[in-house]
């Protein structure tokens, strides 16, 4: 939708309305807050929302900017695969012979899309599209980090319910991102190439705003209590939905069908997620 900008103008714009729009949030209970979270607590956020929000984000839109949302969307899928392994030693989690089939299966799935590359770099360079894949395995070793690190620390620190944590967050990642709004925005040439419509501006800051509002302050608090109640091992496998419906969008905008392989991949990594959430039953 927005492919006039930057992934550097992308990250910037989307963390600091997530900053604003959870310190905004916070403001009626701001007090008690404070009050509770130290600063360690406060450290933790930052080296959480480093690898967790920011440079996800840059790899994630820089990634789809260069070899398309299926391809990085089925990369980042594979998100199952490394949390379920990081958290294999947690407490109530399966046994990693269990879950081999689940996890190869999504493995299985993520390979479907290499076998589908040809197809897929139908519009861009060989060295460009392999760019965007780098950069989509980069967010992926991000979110796994942040995905690990978050569930235990959450459930080091019960006082903080997820929505806190989720608005906490939030701040912290907005203070973070005015590191990339200075050169995104003050800087020429850095958040597009070309100078772009105020309607093109316009689109881009109502785009932001509502992920901002839906993927970080409402998911973020979603997903922080997933984290709480699951083990690593089931709520990792979670993460596939986000797959599948990235996979749905970027079609719908792409206005095409997808390959064959791309079924094949969606339908494993969906069918790896639903073995392992029955086989924790």
């Amino acid at each position: 939708m927005l492919p006039a900008f930057s992934p550097l103008a992308l990250s910037a714009a989307r963390y600091l309305l997530y900053g604003v729009l959870s310190l905004a949030l916070t403001l009626p209970v701001w007090r008690p807050l404070w009050r509770k979270t130290t600063r360690r607590d406060w450290l933790a956020l930052v080296l959480l929302s480093l690898p967790g929000n920011v440079l996800y984000y840059l790899c994630v839109a820089g990634g789809v900017q260069r070899a398309g949302v299926a391809p990085v969307s089925l990369i980042v899928g594979l998100l199952p695969v490394t949390v379920t392994l990081a958290g294999a030693a947690e407490h109530g989690s399966l046994p990693l012979r269990r879950l081999a089939l689940p996890l190869l299966m999504a493995a299985a799935g993520v390979a479907c899309i290499y076998a589908d590359a040809p197809a897929t770099q139908a519009g861009a360079g060989g060295a460009t599209h392999l760019l965007g894949l780098l950069m989509a395995a980069g967010a992926l070793a991000c979110w796994t980090v942040y995905a690990v690190c978050n569930a235990r620390y959450l459930r080091r620190h019960p006082q903080f319910t997820s929505r806190e944590w989720s608005l906490l967050t939030g701040i912290a990642t907005g203070a973070l991102s005015l590191v990339l709004a200075v050169p995104a925005f003050l800087m020429p040439g850095m958040a597009t190439a070309a100078p772009q419509p105020a309607s093109a501006w316009g689109l881009f800051w109502l785009v932001n705003t509502g992920v901002a509002l839906g993927a970080s302050v409402l998911g973020n608090s979603l997903w922080n209590t997933a984290s709480r109640k699951l083990p690593l091992t089931l709520s990792g496998q979670m993460i596939v939905f986000e797959t599948v419906f990235a996979l749905l969008y970027g079609f719908i905008q792409e206005g095409r069908w997808p390959h064959g392989l791309e079924v094949a991949a969606a339908l494993l990594l969906m069918g790896g997620a639903g073995l392992a959430a029955r086989r924790h039953v």
